[in-house]
């Protein structure tokens, strides 16, 4: 990175020193990412067989907005984030809610 960022003519190289990347796969490391990359893979490139660039990148933006806006979450009670988003605006129906 640091040969990259030197090529390049990257200001701040001492910026690039302290980055230590977590082990690739090492869920217990990066357990929010590794989540997401597993649900990822299932859901999209396990599923479909891409033609183009753009299809690959088409269906992944349908999936992303319907895991981030529609799909229940279980860390949000079972809630789409934006059901979630309008509870924490509502106090009074977010603390019936959790209890």
């Amino acid at each position: 990175m640091k040969d990259w960022a030197e090529i390049t003519k990257t200001r701040r190289l001492d910026m690039l020193e302290p980055v230590v990347f977590p082990a690739i796969g090492k869920p217990t490391q990066n357990a929010f990412i590794e989540r997401f990359n597993r649900t990822y893979r299932t859901e999209i490139l396990d599923f479909y067989l891409f033609r183009t660039l753009n299809e690959a990148r088409e269906i992944t933006e349908r999936w992303l907005n319907e895991y981030n806006s529609e799909r229940p979450h279980e860390p949000l009670n079972n809630l789409t984030p934006e059901e979630y988003r309008m509870m924490a605006e509502n106090t009074e129906i977010s603390k019936s809610v959790w209890n």
